[in-house]
């Protein structure tokens, strides 16, 4: 498992970067405070204080340097 912190602090952001995860098929965790939803769930990244860095947890064993180049305009 790795760790990043993003920024979400846009309607389109967050659209995007929904996208753009929903295009691998590991599991993907924002975490902010206690909360912790689902990253391919829209609902849910909009439930979230997106004022804020979020953490996001990305459980993968491989392939993990893709998914970290394709979330470069995301990350902090």
């Amino acid at each position: 498992m790795k760790t990043v912190k993003i920024s979400l602090n846009s309607i389109d952001k967050v659209k995007s970067f929904v996208n753009e995860i929903t295009k691998y098929d590991y599991d993907f965790d924002l975490v902010s405070g206690r909360y912790v939803i689902d990253a391919k769930s829209i609902m849910g990244i909009f439930s979230l204080d997106l004022s804020k860095p979020i953490d996001l947890n990305i459980h993968a064993d491989s392939g993990i340097d893709e998914v970290l180049e394709a979330l470069k305009p995301y990350s902090i």
